[in-house]
């Protein structure tokens, strides 16, 4: 491994003296979204000089999640952490060797607050994972703590049907995948590549959210992250003071379908963000040969990348939930 590669995690971990649930908050899973690393760096200092107490049950802060993508300043080290999360018998990345530190820790805690931002501008948004079920999928009986955490971040946008989404995704980059493609195709067309931490978190026997909590640059973001953190820490009982009500205003929308770039040259029709309105049949790109990648509903264009890997996500497409 390059000696210039990080060769730790950093982790800080605090036990309350009374029982209570454990709690891992994570920022910078994506090294270029720094809102949650700065906001948990402020509340470290705040419990340690004792303005914040923890009382009951355990939390642990991953203030930089990925170092290595951290320290490039760019969304991933080697590959995208937050993809194909699973501990590795034979690590062929750097993400990899992470993977194997952080999935114990997931394991060792019952709650996950994943703290994220987004490429272009809009509102925070909160993701939850699948109603109750049984399934083959995403199996999961916490639906009820999950969404109470959601409402509880503070966004009033919560988006749900992540892996749903992805697996289609996946299936469609499997039917077109060339041959000999290397490790790289192997991970983007692996039926897995949508599991990241909340879903790993979920197939586990936890819960946890992912907060978007607004454009990478954007100071806000971090007043958002934190406001989330104490929230968390609130409704789970690990601090004194309880969290604030939730907003009465709240919107469910539904991701229904991820678009790929597919070449270097697809291009948007304009300058989208997240949570832009699209008409049925309104053009949102356009593919390097000259076609229309059309709106297939009403709906909402979310995650829009206009810097996206050739082979991963560009956008998705998402509707109100019905």
């Amino acid at each position: 491994m390059s000696p210039k590669h990080p060769t730790h995690l950093r982790a800080h971990t605090y036990h309350g003296l009374a029982p209570g649930p454990r709690l891992l908050v994570t920022g910078a899973v994506h090294g270029n979204e720094t809102c949650g690393t700065r906001a948990i760096t402020q509340l470290l200092e705040e419990i340690d000089g004792g303005a914040l107490a923890i009382e009951r049950g355990t939390v642990t802060f991953v203030p930089v999640t990925n170092p290595l993508a951290y320290s490039l300043k760019q969304r991933m080290g080697e590959r995208n952490l937050n993809r194909n999360m699973a501990p590795s018998a034979i690590p062929q990345d750097f993400e990899d060797r992470i993977a194997n530190v952080l999935c114990p820790l997931l394991d060792a805690h019952d709650v996950l607050l994943d703290l994220h931002s987004f490429h272009t501008g809009g509102a925070p948004f909160v993701m939850i994972g699948p109603q109750n079920n049984h399934g083959a999928l995403e199996p999961f009986s916490h639906a009820a703590e999950e969404m109470q955490l959601a409402l509880h971040t503070g966004p009033h946008r919560i988006v749900e049907g992540w892996l749903e989404t992805y697996a289609r995704g996946v299936k469609r980059r499997t039917a077109t995948a060339e041959a000999g493609g290397g490790r790289a195709q192997s991970l983007v067309t692996d039926p897995n590549y949508g599991v990241g931490t909340t879903e790993y978190m979920r197939s586990r026997g936890g819960y946890g959210v992912t907060l978007e909590c607004g454009q990478h640059e954007d100071p806000q973001a971090v007043l958002v992250a934190r406001y989330a953190i104490l929230q968390t820490l609130g409704l789970l009982g690990l601090i004194a003071q309880p969290a604030a009500p939730v907003p009465m205003e709240r919107e469910i929308l539904r991701l229904v379908d991820v678009m790929d770039r597919e070449h270097a040259g697809d291009s948007f029709t304009r300058e989208w963000r997240s949570f832009d309105a699209v008409k049925a049949g309104e053009a949102i790109g356009m593919r390097h040969g000259g076609e229309a990648v059309t709106a297939p509903a009403d709906g909402f264009v979310v995650f829009p990348n206009p810097r996206g890997e050739v082979g991963q996500e560009w956008f998705y497409f998402a509707q109100r939930r019905q």
